[in-house]
């Protein structure tokens, strides 16, 4: 008598749902499990290249593949579909619509969503940046700021974490003369958690593009036309055009209703195997999952939820076939960040760079991140071609 396969549920496309997927998928089994990967978008989206689309330099195919073309070829099954709620004890996801996918292993990968509404006038009159709507919408706003009669276009970035800082950035360079950027962070420095020669050369960055720093410094409230903000006990408001968010994070709505094995923050607390506490059927990670041990802590970053997906993967395999579970431990193997048009950050194993060529490590270090084989032979034969002709260009234009 054959054994029927097991259900494997994966809620969330990004980098932890997505990647743990093409992990199972590429595992050798005796009885292969069916898979299917849950989504409401129809396509992945690498965050870490996001910034690029603001510019022009990368195309929207390249960093948001469709998840119908990029599993083409795999046993992953794609749901499109919104999760409603799930029953931990009767493993079932309940989708929006009314269909129910049952499981025997469950994995959460479904990242979080921008607070918004943290001040006043914030969820009206700011915009986030964390998904290819969001995109999509800075861009149109830029288009109609910057064919409008306006001689200076002011922008607001809230948080100068690598989000706020990245943006920045991009928008100074796109904007050229027209722009006037403020950057506004709460804390006394930029980039907390980077390394040294990263703040160095992204302050430098900021500087040679004219980005007012404001530091120390709250939010109080965003208008239509203005911003309030308060430094030092004073109260300051400025003309704005833009103001862009970027941070602040909330879980989905349903996801304190499933256990109340949570932090305060509503993440979901895993053990080292990445199993959910009292349900070693469910594997949680990316910035939805937390961890008491300060050991296997790892932060909310693509890098982390990248690292993950391989064990969530393994461990998946061994909880079915019987095998010993792995701990996970991140591995911080370093930060890369955009400064800017062609200009970027690398720290690396001791090894500090930045300007154009830490540009080129670090698109070409992204596209080896990239999903499959074959998307990142499309994108690399893509670069390569626009690369090859930029120099003929440069060398007809230079007789």
């Amino acid at each position: 008598m054959s054994q029927s396969p097991s259900q494997i549920c994966i809620l969330g496309g990004g980098f932890g749902g997505l990647y743990t997927a093409l992990y199972l998928s590429r595992y050798r089994w005796q009885t292969r499990p069916q898979i299917t990967l849950v989504e409401r978008r129809d396509h992945f989206l690498f965050t870490p290249l996001l910034y690029e689309l603001v510019t022009g330099e990368l195309q929207t195919w390249q960093i948001a593949p469709r998840f119908a073309k990029l599993l083409a070829g795999t046993d992953i099954h794609y749901e499109q579909g919104t999760v409603e709620s799930v029953d931990l004890d009767m493993r079932q996801v309940m989708l929006s619509g009314g269909k129910v996918l049952s499981y025997d292993r469950l994995v959460i990968g479904i990242g979080k969503e921008t607070l918004l509404d943290v001040v006043p006038g914030a969820a009206g009159n700011a915009l986030p940046f964390r998904s290819l709507a969001d995109v999509n919408r800075l861009k149109e706003q830029l288009r109609l700021l910057e064919s409008s009669d306006l001689s200076q276009i002011r922008v607001a970035v809230v948080g100068a974490g690598p989000n706020g800082v990245e943006l920045a950035c991009k928008i100074a360079d796109r904007l050229k003369e027209r722009g006037r950027l403020l950057l506004i962070n709460r804390g006394d420095k930029i980039l907390k958690y980077f390394a040294d020669s990263s703040r160095k050369a992204a302050l430098k960055a900021l500087k040679r593009r004219g980005v007012q720093l404001e530091l120390s410094t709250t939010v109080e409230s965003v208008e239509p036309n203005f911003i309030t903000l308060v430094h030092q006990d004073q109260q300051r408001t400025y003309p704005v055009d833009l103001v862009l968010w970027t941070i602040g994070t909330r879980v989905g709505d349903w996801v304190p209703n499933i256990t109340n094995v949570q932090n305060k923050q509503g993440e979901l607390l895993v053990l080292p195997t990445l199993q959910l506490i009292e349900h070693p059927e469910v594997f949680a990670l990316g910035d939805i999952a937390a961890s008491n041990d300060s050991e296997h802590w790892a932060p909310a970053t693509a890098q982390a939820a990248f690292q993950q997906a391989k064990i969530a993967a393994r461990n998946i395999r061994s909880s079915l076939t019987g095998r010993t579970l792995l701990a996970f431990r991140y591995w911080h193997i370093g930060e890369m960040i955009t400064l800017g048009i062609n200009a970027s950050a690398v720290s690396s194993f001791g090894i500090n760079l930045s300007g154009p060529v830490a540009g080129v490590i670090r698109q070409w270090v992204y596209l080896l991140r990239m999903p499959t084989f074959r998307h990142r032979f499309q994108v690399a034969r893509d670069w390569l071609s626009r690369l090859f002709w930029g120099v003929i260009k440069k060398l007809v234009n230079a007789r």
